[in-house]
């Protein structure tokens, strides 16, 4: 009997687990406990790494605040966003890494801005020697407009500027105490591939010797050179305390380290994405400068124990360095912009303005209105050069109205409503006795109810638009010196139709264009049917190769062309590509930008002409002109024989400049009709490119005729020299 219960009970022992399991089964499946799902690879949420590149070491406070931010985006993507950082060098070298980034196969690179500059100019701004007043005001302008106008310049070579970290200040080292700008004199300096650092250091009577950054020492050991100049961290770390007795603290430039994304990945990221990682390089930027400033007091006590001599730079001493270096600004302003510049002195002026007590003198001021930074860049620098030279020279005979005479400009960047903007934003400043125009009659166009409802005098040095000065506002507050389309279409048509044939007027389509359409039609009218066509191209138009190549262009004699710079420079060259291009007669606008480098290969087949009011040739200059050449040369550092860029924007801005401080002495106040009426009741004056006798009347505002139009062309060195 045992043997059978002892089965028995094995068989009900069995029954009872086949049943429990059957019973947790069907809970399983029960409504009430759901099975959980199993998680599957596609499921996980989306994890994207981010590289990050830098030169430095990975002790350094610039490794320091890359490895914050890679912590900062993990938890504010909640993992979802991870970056790993790269120094020393591991992705490459920082051209290598730049355009790793550019391609789209690094994500994000810290790269010194002189490493940026050969690609774009403008990020030598924070080299300028001793062009800031100190660390308050560097940081003040890299984090306000000036630093998001430099960082917005990044998408030309498809990155995303995000900020602006550092490697701290520069300091100069030598064998031989730094106190003046005469202590620079004979001696060696290293510096790196930089034209603006090495006339730094040329203006100063030095020697510039480029030396690469990993042989300074050894250069600096033999004697090859006798000082140099670097940040703190750069001269510790490189031990050049050891082959160095003198060190200057003078904080005179700036190791600016641009902070950018990979533009191709950068957009691959959701918005919320790009926003976590933008906000967090703007926080971090403090933090990466207090830790550069904190880690500096140890760099100093090391290169102190070595037995370095350790001098601060006292406010006269700074002041003094800082005017034997002013020019180098001006020098390179083409180079830097002119839309940073003048951002930032409009920053300081506004800064000044804040300061001043009751008792100053406040500056009067001439504002430039004109474009900066884009297709006219250049005849708005040369503009804004004229005025400057003009307001020095004012400066020096005891201003105007007993207070010195300042300028300040804002770029318009060829927007008619930011132009509308800038003369609302300086006809509410008191201090403005004028606004001086750039190059784009469209813009000015619109701006003409603007000026009027204000009543501010606007002159004009450049834009050629008839509808400018021949317009029904009463009284009429513009004023040009410069080439009216009234004079110049007709000197074009005459000039082409001498070649003999039928000529092509090709004309943008724009106030500017319609401008040349209406002076020439009269003309036309009277010629031989089909003597004169006209034709349209719109702005920005990609392509001229179709055009040209049709009936109406390849039978030309020659084409009359109204143009500005961008599209000239496709029309050359798709005219260069012809067999027998015709020879282009050009209005003046296709000069406000350096047509000639961005065309050299094509003029040698093109024949190419342009008008111009003045010739750079002493036999046709006025007499007051050779000497004005010749300060110019020297103010902005050119050879002697050096191309003058865009010379007519200079030379008619300069020129007004004088007779608006003629009007306000006549006047004797700051009341704009006032002074609008007394320009057009000046006395005779003998300016650069004439005899003004007068410059205006009640009925006339355009100071030129025709008898100052020249025809020109570039030479082979690009200066634009008569071809009559």
């Amino acid at each position: 009997m045992l043997p059978n219960l002892k089965v028995r009970w094995a068989a009900a022992i069995a029954f009872l687990a086949v049943v429990a399991i059957a019973w947790f089964a069907w809970l399983g499946k029960s409504p009430q406990a759901p099975t959980p799902p199993v998680a599957s690879e596609s499921a996980k949420p989306d994890i994207r790494v981010l590289r990050l590149g830098l030169n430095i070491a990975a002790d350094s406070a610039l490794h320091a605040a890359a490895l914050r931010f890679a912590e900062l985006i993990r938890e504010r993507s909640g993992g979802n966003l991870q970056v790993s950082v790269h120094p020393d060098q591991q992705l490459g070298s920082d051209d290598q890494m730049l355009e790793m980034a550019r391609g789209g196969k690094l994500d994000l690179v810290l790269i010194p801005t002189a490493k940026l500059s050969s690609a774009i100019p403008a990020m030598q701004y924070a080299d300028l020697p001793f062009y800031f007043a100190g660390r308050e005001e560097l940081y003040a302008m890299l984090d306000g407009e000036p630093g998001r106008l430099l960082l917005s310049k990044l998408s030309t070579i498809d990155l995303v500027g995000l900020t602006f970290w550092e490697n701290g200040f520069k300091h100069f080292t030598a064998n031989t105490p730094i106190r003046n700008p005469g202590d620079f004199a004979k001696l060696r300096i290293r510096t790196m591939k930089s034209p603006l650092i090495a006339d730094q250091f040329a203006s100063l009577g030095a020697q510039p010797i480029p030396i690469d950054f990993h042989a300074t020492y050894k250069a600096l050991a033999d004697g090859a050179v006798d000082g140099q100049e670097n940040p703190l961290v750069a001269i510790v770390g490189m031990r050049f305390q050891e082959v160095q007795k003198h060190m200057t603290l003078s904080n005179h430039a700036y190791l600016a380290y641009a902070f950018a994304a990979s533009k191709q990945g950068f957009e691959s990221l959701s918005p919320s994405q790009r926003d976590i990682i933008s906000r967090a390089a703007r926080e971090l930027t403090v933090w990466e400068r207090a830790e550069t400033a904190r880690r500096e007091v140890t760099f100093l006590e090391t290169i102190r124990s070595a037995g370095v001599t350790i001098h601060t730079l006292s406010p006269e001493e700074r002041h003094n360095f800082s005017v034997a270096l002013a020019p180098i600004a001006d020098k390179f302003g083409f180079e830097v912009g002119y839309d940073l510049l003048a951002k930032t002195e409009e920053l300081r002026h506004a800064a000044r303005t804040k300061s001043q007590t009751a008792n100053s003198k406040e500056p009067l001021l001439i504002a430039i209105d004109a474009d900066l930074s884009v297709r006219g860049a250049q005849a708005g620098g040369a503009i804004y050069r004229g005025v400057q030279m003009a307001v020095e020279e004012i400066n020096q005979k005891g201003g105007l109205l007993g207070r010195p005479l300042r300028m300040v400009a804002r770029d318009h960047a060829a927007l008619a409503p930011m132009g509308r903007q800038n003369v609302e934003h300086f006809a509410a400043m008191p201090s403005v006795l004028a606004i001086v125009g750039g190059m784009h009659t469209a813009v000015i166009s619109e701006e003409l109810d603007t000026i009027h409802r204000l009543k501010i005098p606007y002159l004009i040095p450049w834009a050629a638009g008839q509808g400018l000065i021949d317009h029904d506002f009463r009284p009429s507050y513009t004023f040009r010196v410069s080439m009216g389309d009234a004079h110049v279409a007709p000197f074009l048509l005459e000039r082409a139709r001498k070649l003999g044939g039928r000529v092509v007027v090709l004309l943008e389509n724009s106030t500017w264009g319609r401008s040349n359409e209406t002076a020439l039609k009269p003309i036309i009218a009277k010629l031989p049917p089909n003597t004169v066509s006209i034709d349209w191209f719109n702005g920005g138009e990609p392509n001229f190769d179709a055009r040209l190549a049709t009936p109406q262009y390849r039978d030309a004699s020659a084409i009359v062309l109204v143009a500005n710079s961008q599209e000239g420079k496709l029309i050359v060259q798709a005219s260069s590509r012809l067999d027998k291009p015709a020879p282009i007669f050009a209005h003046w606008g296709l000069t406000g930008a350096n047509f000639w480098k961005q065309t050299q290969p094509e003029l040698q087949k093109v024949k190419l002409h342009f008008v111009q009011s003045l010739l750079l040739d002493e036999a046709q200059m006025h007499p007051k002109l050779p000497a004005f050449v010749k300060r110019y040369r020297q103010r902005y550092g050119l050879s002697p024989d050096a191309a003058v860029p865009s010379p007519t924007g200079t030379v008619h801005a300069y020129d007004l400049t004088h007779l608006l401080a003629r009007a306000v002495t006549q006047t004797k106040s700051t009341d704009r009709p006032a002074i609008q009426n007394a320009l057009e009741n000046l006395p005779a004056y003998a300016g650069l490119l004439r005899d003004y006798k007068p410059a205006f009347t009640k009925t006339r505002h355009d100071a030129l005729d025709s008898s100052l139009l020249h025809l020109a062309h570039f030479d082979d060195r690009g200066r634009v020299v008569g071809s009559e």
